[in-house]
C-alpha cells in the first residue's frame, strides 16, 4: 500500500510544480494594471485581454503565453520582453518598442501595428494574418542579421 501511495505522489508532484512555474505572479499583474510599470515582471500566462496598457513599462518582462488579445499597448516599452506564444490578437500596437523582444510563436492576427520598433526582435513562426502593419519592419522573409540597420533610424533620416 505504501509503495502505491509513494508512486502516486512521485507521479503527481511534478504536475504541481510545472503549473506553478508557468503562472503569472499575481502581485506583478496587480502592479502592472495599477501603475503600468512592471520592469522584469513575471506575467507568463496572465490574462490581460482588453487591458489598457498605454505607455506601460514592460522591459524584460516575461509575457510568455500571456493573453493580450484586444489590449491597447500604444507606446509601451517591451524591450527585451519574452512574448513567446503570447496572444496579441486584435491588439493595438502603435509606437511599441519590441527591440530585442522574443515574439516567437506569437499570434498577432488582426493586430494594428504602426510605427513600432522591432529591431533585432526574434519573430520565428509569427502569425500576422490580417494584421494591419505600417512603418514597422515586419514582413514575410528571411531572418534579420546584424548587418541590417535599425529600421527606426532609417525612418528618421
Amino acid at each position: 500500500m505504501n509503495r502505491k501511495l509513494l508512486a502516486a505522489i512521485t507521479l503527481v508532484t511534478p504536475l504541481f510544480f510545472a503549473s506553478a512555474v508557468n503562472a503569472a505572479n499575481p502581485q506583478h499583474v496587480e502592479q502592472l494594471l495599477s501603475t503600468r510599470e512592471c520592469f522584469q515582471c513575471d506575467l507568463s500566462g496572465a490574462d490581460l485581454s482588453g487591458a489598457h496598457l498605454i505607455g506601460a513599462d514592460l522591459r524584460e518582462a516575461n509575457l510568455q503565453g500571456a493573453n493580450l488579445s484586444e489590449a491597447n499597448l500604444e507606446g509601451a516599452d517591451l524591450t527585451g520582453a519574452n512574448l513567446t506564444g503570447a496572444n496579441l490578437t486584435s491588439a493595438f500596437l502603435t509606437n511599441v518598442d519590441f527591440k530585442l523582444a522574443d515574439l516567437d510563436d506569437a499570434n498577432l492576427t488582426g493586430a494594428t501595428i504602426y510605427d513600432s520598433n522591432v529591431y533585432r526582435a526574434s519573430m520565428n513562426n509569427l502569425n500576422i494574418t490580417d494584421a494591419d502593419i505600417f512603418n514597422t519592419a515586419i514582413g514575410i522573409g528571411g531572418e534579420f542579421g546584424e548587418e541590417i540597420p535599425d529600421w527606426n533610424q532609417q525612418v528618421l533620416e
